[in-house]
């Protein structure tokens, strides 16, 4: 079950908006993601709010695993930065803290649309493919 986050605090992804403003309304579906970059900020406050649902939604159905689970694993998602966002590909990245340790995970994903919507398909460290 998600975590619940107030409307009016600051977006976890960074924007510089408030939540209810930016990737709550993704997350409820009364506003689905208009470019690659907004879907990635929503996937990652969804990791952060550990929406699994929300995550398994917007995950391209040939990629997505199977028995994704967000439950409480001791994980933080602290931070969020996207370095750039060309076409239907999004670089950034994401610094965790899990176990006592600061880790980033520095990813170009990649979007594409599907029954009219984005969707995440995969990711790659950047310099890869």
């Amino acid at each position: 079950m998600p975590l619940p986050f107030p409307p009016f605090k600051p977006c976890p992804c960074g924007s510089g908006r408030s939540y209810g403003a930016c990737c709550g309304p993704r997350h409820s579906g009364e506003r689905p993601a208009e470019t690659p970059e907004a879907l990635m900020r929503s996937r990652y406050t969804a990791y952060a709010l550990r929406d699994t649902g929300y995550v398994q939604r917007t995950w391209h159905p040939d990629t997505c695993p199977p028995d994704l689970d967000l439950e409480e694993d001791g994980t933080r998602y602290v931070g969020l930065t996207v370095h750039g966002a060309e076409g239907n590909e999004v670089t950034f990245t994401a610094t965790l803290r899990a176990g006592g340790r600061t880790h980033r995970l520095r990813e170009r994903s990649t979007f594409t649309r599907l029954d009219g919507a984005w969707v995440y398909v995969d990711g790659v460290e950047p310099g890869e493919r």
